[in-house]
């Protein structure tokens, strides 16, 4: 499917002008880790012929005992161990099947991984394990990870760089020291206030959104979030705002910083 407005690029390469075989080629460098750890694994393969599947894909030259001996190298980079080799998902733990995921993804070294909620399938104590186990890799194979997340909390844990998206669109982009310390646009400020806090002592100002998320496929004029927004001027609703630095390296968004820094 073409889109119908817009570019992607990656590495100074546009995607949507690649034939089949140039998109082949890249896909190597390009990888997933899906949201659900079982679902996203094919109940029938051991865990060997899922993580062995990439390489196998892409015809990569390598011989049936190269490529075992890489599928066990990369289950003791994610944390398992070779005895699991053999095992169908349903004998993994949710967090097991989840770095046969990474894993997977692993396979074909690429440059660029997207974790589409890869944790929040999980129970808490394991999600720790795994966002930790991301951002080693992360470090270590000199990885971008491009972490998509609901959850405020862990973001702010594995991320560098956050973009905060409202209805398809980004409204905030900033290091993570700067949308926490000072978020600028009115949705980003209603998300963190709204990220529970363990202290009962510690009293916040919290951010009520009313009325409801407006349709994707039919988003009011202007700016989408403005029927939702305390702050709505006239402007709002006529003229959608353009993604501008507001601060040092930090762009939002909003027809409140409608004039950039000098």
């Amino acid at each position: 499917m073409q889109p119908t407005e817009r570019t992607v690029f990656f590495e100074n390469t546009e995607l949507t002008e690649l034939n089949d075989r140039e998109k082949r080629m890249l896909r190597k460098d390009m990888q997933i880790i899906f949201q659900d750890p079982y679902s996203s694994l094919d109940p029938r393969m051991k865990v060997q012929q899922i993580i062995a599947e990439p390489i196998k894909t892409h015809r990569l030259l390598m011989s049936k005992q190269e490529i075992k001996a890489e599928v066990i190298r990369l289950m003791y980079l994610v944390g398992l161990n070779e005895d699991q080799l053999n095992r169908y998902p349903h004998q993994l733990s949710g967090g097991q099947r989840q770095r046969i995921g990474i894993a997977r993804a692993l396979a074909l070294k690429p440059k660029l991984i997207v974790a589409d909620e890869s944790v929040s399938a999980l129970d808490v104590s394991i999600q720790s394990q795994i966002l930790n186990l991301l951002k080693e890799l992360r470090n270590k194979l000199d990885l971008t990870i491009v972490f998509i997340s609901h959850d405020l909390s862990v973001v702010k844990h594995i991320s560098d760089t956050v973009g905060v998206m409202y209805l398809g669109k980004i409204v905030e982009i900033a290091s993570k020291s700067s949308i926490y310390k000072e978020a600028l646009h009115p949705y980003t400020k209603a998300l963190l206030s709204s990220v529970p806090v363990p202290d009962p002592l510690l009293k916040r100002d919290k951010v009520i959104l009313e009325g409801d998320i407006p349709d994707p496929a039919n988003t009011p004029s202007g700016c989408a979030f403005s029927p939702r927004c305390p702050f709505k001027m006239d402007i709002c609703s006529k003229v959608s705002p353009v993604l501008e630095e507001a601060k040092e390296n930090q762009f939002v968004a909003c027809h409140l910083y409608d004039a950039p820094i000098g």
